[in-house]
């Protein structure tokens, strides 16, 4: 990846999709998929229904306990613990209007609120 293609990504020029409401979803996880979201900005308060890692990968918040729980091993930090289980996204938690995020997802479904998704080409 270039500084180009940093650039680009910044400001949403490989694309952006807008979510809103109760079961929105964007699904970039199938073999075709040639983009994956890499930034949310919330419009609105926002809870998450699923927020799914790249490829399953250990690399982001996700609504996926099995793979925040491997987190401390990826990255040789502890994280927050609750009987020995890291803490995953659930619908009670709420993300703030006008917040970004960023990570690696390829879904995300909203539980409710209202959210821009900014995409990257795979390989990125």
């Amino acid at each position: 990846m270039n500084v180009n293609d940093l650039f680009k990504a910044s400001f949403g020029q490989f694309g952006s999709v807008f979510l809103t409401g109760d079961g929105a979803i964007l699904d970039l996880d199938g073999t075709s998929a040639n983009r994956f979201v890499i930034a949310i900005t919330m419009l609105d308060v926002v809870t998450f229904q699923k927020l799914q890692t790249l490829d399953g990968l250990i690399s982001s918040i996700s609504t996926d306990d099995t793979n925040e729980t491997q987190i401390d091993d990826q990255f040789g930090a502890e994280t927050n613990h609750a009987d020995n289980d890291a803490t995953h996204i659930t619908t009670s938690y709420e993300f703030p209007k006008g917040i970004t995020i960023y990570g690696k997802w390829d879904h995300v479904e909203l539980n409710s609120g209202k959210c821009i998704c900014y995409l990257a080409p795979v390989g990125y």
